[in-house]
């Protein structure tokens, strides 16, 4: 997403209003880059009303509880994703990931955060909606992508394997992957991103597809499409493509 200085547009449904006003201020206080606004509804049908009647591109992100009373966090993804497939939307709830998975695969949702105890939870929400909006939503299990290189990481998470256009994209030899611990491939945040949202999924037993961020050799960035799924001994297949192109300079486009 490209940089801006307009506002960022948050729309916040959970049924404990007390937790509302908590997200809006932390939000609307100590977002970083452009300010924020926060919109909260306490109830699912009032978020879906809210957004269906707003312009397209009012909210550029949505936040929502997973226990709700009249429909779950899940149902409301999928009323809403009826009308906005890309509308960015993350899940904030109590709720163990175990249980729910197989839903917020199928669902499509962009980033899932479980709900903790003090301050620091708010942080990382603010990360994790700067991040969903920077994704455009990417992350989409029906989404088609194109998968080229393959690499293995073992128990240690560190590469047992990985083929030339696996290695290409990240600017190393093949040979070069191997022994390197997965996080090197990408920058600090989105190794914090997929600690706490990918491997959980894929480690349950499901298929993570969507987009994430690749770090070069040279220390650039990239987006990339990935598929990450667990082999039966537990090691991690990956298959990764790049998304962004070069010009001819060498440079990211």
């Amino acid at each position: 997403m490209p940089e801006s200085t307009d506002p960022l547009s948050v729309l916040h449904v959970d049924d404990d209003p007390a937790l509302g006003e908590l997200v809006q201020l932390y939000l609307e206080r100590d977002a970083v880059g452009p300010d924020c606004t926060v919109r909260t509804e306490t109830s699912p049908e009032g978020a879906l009303e809210a957004i269906r009647a707003a312009p397209d591109g009012a909210f550029d992100c949505v936040i929502s509880d997973y226990d709700m009373p009249s429909m779950n966090g899940i149902e409301f993804v999928d009323a809403l994703r009826e009308t906005h497939p890309n509308l960015p939307v993350l899940l904030f709830s109590g709720e163990e990931t175990t249980g729910i998975n197989a839903e917020i695969i199928r669902a499509g949702l962009t980033d899932y955060l479980r709900k903790g105890s003090g301050t620091d939870q708010y942080t990382m929400l603010i990360r994790r909606v700067e991040h969903a909006v920077d994704s455009g939503g990417a992350f989409d299990a029906e989404a088609e992508t194109e998968l080229d290189g393959i690499g293995v990481v073992g128990h240690d998470e560190r590469f047992e394997r990985a083929d030339e256009t696996y290695a290409d994209c990240y600017d190393y030899d093949a040979e070069e992957v191997v022994g390197k611990h997965w996080s090197d491939l990408h920058p600090d945040d989105e190794v914090e991103h997929i600690r706490t949202h990918v491997l959980p999924v894929v480690e349950s037993g499901g298929e993570w597809r969507g987009r994430s961020e690749g770090l070069r050799a040279d220390g650039s960035r990239f987006t990339e499409s990935k598929m990450v799924r667990s082999l039966d001994d537990g090691r991690l297949l990956i298959a990764v493509s790049e998304i962004d192109g070069r010009d001819p300079s060498g440079e990211s486009a």
